[in-house]
């Protein structure tokens, strides 16, 4: 099974920025760890601060891997162009926060994106990434 991690804006900085909201631990770690605990899985990563970077490999990408598991950062909640690149490829997509939005600023309750992906999972640190996983694990 191969799974592509794409990371938006910001989250260069997990581990340093707001830990208090984001935790203290860096993705690159964490990615580690995903990735041991499902062996029999690619996992590939992508991170990008560019709405166009990150729309051109959801393109990319989007008809020959397994699973996108995408935290768009704060563009969940403005691109619509993120949303139109989901719609338009065949590879389903998991949509995950690290932080639980729906108790943050109001701004951030709604998602754009969501409408496209299959799932959302949120509010569980950097294990949402490996609940995401499971999802993509169990509908294949």
């Amino acid at each position: 099974m191969r799974i592509q991690i794409i990371n938006g804006p910001n989250l260069n900085l997990l581990g340093i920025r707001e830990p208090e909201i984001y935790g203290k631990k860096g993705f690159d770690d964490y990615l580690h760890r995903l990735r041991d605990l499902y062996p029999n899985c690619r996992i590939d990563y992508f991170q990008s601060n560019s709405e166009g970077a990150i729309i051109d490999k959801i393109q990319e990408v989007g008809f020959d891997r397994d699973g996108i598991i995408l935290n768009a950062g704060a563009y969940a909640h403005t691109s619509i162009a993120i949303l139109d690149a989901i719609r338009s490829i065949s590879t389903p997509v998991v949509e995950v926060h690290i932080s639980n939005v729906p108790r943050r600023e109001e701004f951030r309750h709604h998602s754009m994106i969501s409408t496209g992906c299959i799932g959302i999972i949120l509010g569980f640190g950097l294990d949402s990434y490996r609940l995401a996983v499971e999802a993509l694990l169990n509908i294949k």
